[in-house]
């Protein structure tokens, strides 16, 4: 691996973006904020491109809404082959987190969180993926 040094100019309101970037999401300095940009918008690039990525899809919900369970199993046949493992856990005696670790196709894990985000009394969803090339 080679690394090469270079200078970069942003004007002074976008740097202040940064510098508020970094310290809002923990990163130790500029260089691993643009760093983790720069990998976030090739992996973007790459589930535009349809690759194979992996990630995860969370959601929440009331678990006394017992339709929403069964709601989820349902959609989750028709994907068996994008989802590795799925879990519930109980955070308090009204919600229920969802998590499912999937693998595929952007396009397909991206059609699956569609579906499964938005069933009905959903309170929260969100799909994570990253490149697994």
């Amino acid at each position: 691996m080679t690394l090469k040094r270079f200078g970069v100019s942003l004007e002074d309101d976008l740097l202040d973006v940064l510098d508020t970037y970094v310290e809002s999401n923990g990163f130790a300095n500029r260089s691993q904020a643009i760093r983790f940009l720069i990998e976030k918008n090739v992996a973007e690039i790459k589930w535009q491109c349809n690759n194979v990525v992996a990630g995860t899809i969370i959601i929440m919900y009331d678990q006394n809404k017992k339709e929403i369970s069964a709601r989820i199993a349902a959609i989750q046949q028709d994907y068996t082959d994008a989802i590795l493992s799925s879990s519930q856990y109980y955070i308090n005696k009204n919600f229920c987190m969802h998590i499912a670790t999937v693998m595929g196709t952007a396009f397909r894990l991206t059609e699956l969180s569609d579906r499964l985000t938005t069933i009905k009394g959903i309170k929260h969803g969100k799909l994570v993926m990253s490149r697994a090339d």
